[in-house]
């Protein structure tokens, strides 16, 4: 094996389209101390024949003490064959600049169309009647970005399943059936839809089945895609609400394109033209040139401090799609009769809502890449990864099976060293509101549970696989990915 490198200097050949790979090491005295003269085979050489290129990495003489499995990651970075480093990710790379290029010109028309100012970060106090304009505004450029007649974004909603709940419970009625059409839903949906709910039975929390709706899920295919054939005749007449989570959540399964919802609600309409489709779309916004709205779904929902916040929003929700269905969802959110004009916001979380949401497609684009380099690089170490490098992305996850709870645990501990904020803390499994399962979170984030930033989390339970999300750059999965291999 060559020789380890101790420096990033590594990473420059990883964006180099030149196709090389390694043969052999020598060591050389350069004008800076001592190298490595790494000489690799090119086959894309003029007349076909066999040229040196040259690839210098500083070292020091003596071997850090670090393990030499720290610096796997980078070895393979700087000398992969030309399938995996250069076809496989450069190329990739190169497609998700290209979107992040498309979404960031929608952004940019939408802001330019509602003339965003200054005057619409003033923010407000007590009951928020007068921002300044900048509620409506927000909601404005979010509607025209994601393709819906009307949108509520705001920091009132805690979380992205907060939002999805005011949704549901705006839309459903004693009677009704809910129809999850993407297998089981997201933990943090189960106690909601009461699928799951306090260990004394007795208790009634005011979940979806506490207020009399059914609930029905149609269970993934066997290759962990949607089951058309099931999906084909599974809306019935009382189906008031079909629910399509996008991304995978924690199942080991395929995240859902827009091609994959289009077709779905096809299917659903085809059976009951007045059922609602509506759409968790946590995780999936940026990551393709369209939205679900633009295809037809009824409404959607997600978090600000994912993928719409740019690592920037300090909080909140939203909640995107016709505009009957929106001011019903805002009145669960307030109360009926007040709608979307009420709640202050201070000007600051104003301009960070309209600024996160701006950068997004830039932040998505560089999850999309860490996710990519976080699937080479384990699919290489002998893991099983989901998405594969080469598969389509449809949201910002990627996911890793580790098959064991000391490798989950030591995963995520790596990860926590190498985030800004508490990386002297060591994550620890527990219990946490919401999930059934013990979860371990590692989440060093200027933004209290940010995943939009560097993150990973996963429930304590077969087939301990860890869920990676975020990163403002890519660069910070490659350091991250050093730490990993040194423990795992």
């Amino acid at each position: 094996m060559a020789r380890p490198i101790t420096t990033l200097q590594a990473l420059g050949p990883f964006l180099s389209p030149i196709k090389f790979c390694l043969t052999s090491d020598q060591p050389v005295e350069t004008g800076t101390g001592k190298a490595y003269l790494y000489r690799h085979s090119s086959c894309c050489c003029n007349g076909g024949n066999s040229a040196s290129l040259c690839f210098q990495a500083t070292v020091s003489v003596a071997l850090s003490t670090r393990p030499k499995k720290a610096l796997i990651l980078l070895l393979f970075l700087a000398f992969s064959s030309r399938e995996r480093a250069v076809e496989s990710l450069y190329g990739k790379y190169r497609e998700i600049d290209s979107r992040v290029a498309i979404n960031s010109a929608r952004v940019l028309t939408a802001f330019k169309n509602a003339r965003i100012a200054p005057h619409h970060f003033g923010g407000c106090t007590g009951y928020g009647h007068d921002d300044g304009g900048g509620r409506e505004a927000l909601d404005s450029v979010f509607a025209d970005i994601f393709g819906s007649e009307s949108a509520i974004v705001r920091s009132q909603f805690f979380s992205g399943t907060h939002a999805i709940a005011c949704a549901l419970f705006a839309i459903l009625r004693p009677g009704d059936e809910l129809l999850a059409v993407a297998g089981a839903p997201y933990d943090t949906l189960e106690e909601v839809i009461g699928i799951r709910g306090p260990s004394d039975s007795n208790i009634n929390i005011g979940s979806l089945k506490d207020f009399g709706v059914c609930y029905r899920e149609v269970p993934l295919a066997a290759d962990g895609g949607l089951d058309w054939d099931a999906l084909g005749c599974s809306v019935r007449p009382e189906t008031r609400c079909a629910f399509i989570q996008r991304s995978c959540g924690y199942s080991w399964r395929k995240s859902l394109g827009v091609s994959d919802i289009k077709r779905a609600i096809s299917l659903i309409k085809a059976q009951n033209k007045g059922c609602i489709v509506m759409v968790d779309n946590c995780y999936g916004e940026f990551v393709e040139t369209s939205e679900p709205p633009m295809v037809r779904a009824d409404l959607i929902a997600g978090s600000l401090i994912k993928n719409p916040g740019g690592t920037i929003a300090p909080c909140g929700g939203y909640i995107a799609g016709r505009k009957e269905l929106v001011e019903a969802a805002a009145a669960r959110l307030s109360a009926p009769g007040l709608g979307v004009d009420f709640g202050s916001v201070p000007g600051h979380v104003m301009r960070s809502l309209f600024q996160g949401l701006f950068l997004s497609p830039q932040m998505v684009g560089e999850a999309l890449k860490g996710g990519l380099l976080i699937a080479e690089v384990m699919k290489f170490r002998g893991y099983l990864v989901q998405p594969c490098p080469l598969g389509p992305r449809h949201d910002t996850v990627q996911a890793v099976q580790l098959q064991s709870r000391e490798k989950l645990i030591k995963f995520c501990e790596a990860v926590q060293r190498c985030c800004p904020i508490g990386s002297f803390v060591k994550p620890t499994p527990g219990s946490t509101p919401g999930y059934a399962s013990e979860v371990i979170f590692a989440d060093g984030t200027f933004v209290d549970g940010s995943t939009s930033e560097l993150s990973c989390d996963g429930p304590l339970r077969e087939p301990y696989a860890v869920f990676c999300q975020g990163g403002t750059h890519w660069t910070q999965w490659a350091l991250v990915l050093g730490e990993i291999l040194t423990v795992i």
